[in-house]
């Protein structure tokens, strides 16, 4: 298990983040209880934590884990007309500024830039010489680099922090081909719950057979399962296509979650009614490690850009369910290793999504192949914890200079 390096100097670390999420609350808990880091979280948005509608879900819910206790956090008052983080104007604090400059940081990480409130709150950090450390997973897989008045401003952009936290391997070219040098990059790899996503828990196997049961697929039935937005830039008719045409017996494919493209994914199955597919609907947190253990395989076919990294990949494999993922995907270089961890497709060769789906699902079938893969997942996923993620934030903090914490 790795260290947690100590820090040098004391440190008071202001984060500042869109809204509170089912995936870094936990963390900063974690971060609270096991280091002696003292840091606050300033959210610029409620949402998670009180009832909003998702325009990719077409749902309206709250997150059904604890995302508010167990450390240090505030809200700042988002007076946007629009309040979401799917526009540059969706989070607009006015106050923020002042609320950083009120709580005396040391240094302030900010998780993400495209947003009004966050561009003002680095300007103003800046003039006051403050440390700032950025934390993102964009990638430039399936889309090259920017154009050049876009490339320029990143790279005065980044230009400004002291230390980038790069998530992955795919994130780490990122920002070198944005000039950032190597000696500003900590790695700070993506992680979840091992709390939650923990196989040995007997809730989440029984709900599991419990799910089979509702279904009405056999014990032998292998299942495929996607979970997540039905959006098209996540592809799920590619996968419903890949499966029909490959007419496997006694396997089925389970979507979890709503979204724009559900329509389209029905119309689909009722003019090939031969493939064995399953509809659920959207599910809250503690209710996926459920669904990743009703599965043999987990399939991410996201293109693009949009999947800047792919956390259901590391709950999935938590639960040591393998996964098949597009090259797009920014998790794969260092999560899925093609016929070692998982299987990866070619986004540019159409027939291999389904080619890579039936080998897989024909490795899976013979007991010796299944149990190497699983054994290989669970050492790979072993190295994707908080105490990892943490140790990545605190090497950043050691290496600001003394003079620049003031």
């Amino acid at each position: 298990m790795t260290s947690v390096p100590a820090l040098a100097s004391p440190h008071r670390l202001a984060i500042v983040l869109s809204h509170p999420t089912q995936y870094y609350s936990p963390w900063f808990r974690w971060l609270h209880s096991e280091t002696p880091l003292v840091f606050r979280v300033f959210y610029l948005w409620e949402f998670g934590v009180t009832p909003h509608h998702d325009r990719q879900f077409n749902a309206t819910f709250s997150w059904d884990v604890d995302l508010r206790s167990g450390y240090d956090h505030e809200f700042v008052p988002n007076v946007a007309y629009e309040p979401g983080t799917h526009h540059f104007h969706g989070l607009h604090n006015p106050t923020l500024p002042a609320r950083l400059t009120d709580w005396h940081p040391t240094a302030v990480l900010f998780f993400g830039y495209n947003w009004s409130s966050h561009v003002r709150a680095i300007v103003s950090t800046r003039l006051r010489r403050v440390p700032l450390l950025f934390r993102g997973d964009s990638h430039l897989l399936g889309r090259g680099a920017p154009r050049l008045g876009a490339r320029l401003a990143l790279r005065a952009l980044y230009a400004q922090f002291a230390a980038l936290l790069p998530v992955g391997a795919a994130n780490r070219d990122y920002f070198l081909a944005l000039g950032v040098s190597e000696q500003k990059l900590f790695s700070c790899p993506h992680s979840v719950s091992r709390q939650l996503f923990d196989p040995s828990q007997q809730q989440h196997r029984s709900a599991a057979a419990a799910l089979r049961q509702h279904l009405g697929l056999a014990t032998s039935t292998r299942v495929v399962l996607f979970a997540g937005k039905l959006v098209a830039a996540k592809q799920p008719r590619e996968l419903l296509s890949a499966f029909l045409s490959l007419q496997l017996k006694d396997v089925a494919l389970v979507f979890v979650g709503d979204g724009p493209e559900k329509a389209a994914l029905l119309e689909l199955v009722r003019q090939s009614p031969a493939g064995a597919v399953h509809f659920l609907p959207f599910a809250n947190q503690t209710e996926m490690p459920a669904r990743y253990l009703l599965a043999d395989l987990f399939v991410l076919p996201s293109r693009g850009h949009y999947e800047t990294w792919g956390l259901a990949v590391n709950e999935a494999m938590l639960l040591g369910v393998p996964a098949l993922v597009s090259d797009l995907v920014g998790c794969q270089r260092d999560l899925v290793t093609d016929g070692e961890t998982g299987w990866v497709f070619s986004s540019t060769q159409p027939n291999d999504l389904a080619g890579k789906l039936s080998l897989a699902l024909a490795t899976l079938a013979d007991a010796t192949s299944r149990a190497r893969i699983r054994a290989n997942v669970a050492a790979r996923i072993a190295h994707y914890t908080y105490a990892e993620t943490t140790a990545g934030l605190l090497a950043a903090l050691a290496s600001i200079p003394a003079t620049k914490r003031k």
